[in-house]
């Protein structure tokens, strides 16, 4: 009896990683494709996420529609918080990242005004946000708060570079 307790419980273990690996992944191929062609690129992964938000939003196939866009905004979090780290790593290396910046307050304004009218259609819509509504308004502080250092960042840089290109001549 031991034995075939000892058993059941031995394939029962193996059976559980075969489990989790089944999980279905939220993204389709291309997708996945698009994200890793802008594996190096955060402005550019991060307008995939806020179009697959607004693709959720708006999919009738979508059946579990709070749960998929409670993901898509970890994911844009996850990334955004990704760019941000990038940002302070260059800044601490006193690399010029002026163009860089530019591109990035752009989106920054973009995501703003995305992620502000996301969230106004949700609230119009009487949509159950309950599963969602904390990490899209931390996402919208997130960008708030990320526009503003952006642009502090680019006219702190804007000063130091024109002070150092005085310097040389």
């Amino acid at each position: 009896m031991i034995r075939v307790v000892a058993i059941s419980l031995f394939l029962a273990l193996l059976l559980v990683p075969g489990w989790s690996q089944r999980r279905r992944d939220p993204l389709t191929r291309v997708e996945v494709d698009q994200l890793r062609d802008t594996a190096w690129e955060p402005e550019l992964r991060l307008k995939l996420f806020v179009a697959a938000l607004e693709q959720v939003r708006s999919d009738p196939k979508v059946t579990e529609r709070a749960q998929e866009t409670h993901d898509k905004l970890q994911d844009f979090l996850d990334v955004y918080d990704e760019l941000n780290d990038n940002v302070d790593t260059y800044e601490g290396r006193k690399s010029d990242l002026r163009k860089a910046l530019k591109a990035v307050i752009e989106g920054d304004t973009e995501f703003q005004s995305k992620l502000r009218a996301f969230k106004d259609s949700v609230t119009a819509g009487k949509e159950d946000t309950k599963d969602y509504e904390f990490l899209l308004s931390n996402a919208v502080e997130a960008v708030d708060n990320g526009a503003q250092d952006h642009r502090q960042l680019l006219a702190e840089q804007e000063e130091a570079f024109k002070h150092k290109k005085k310097g040389k001549q």
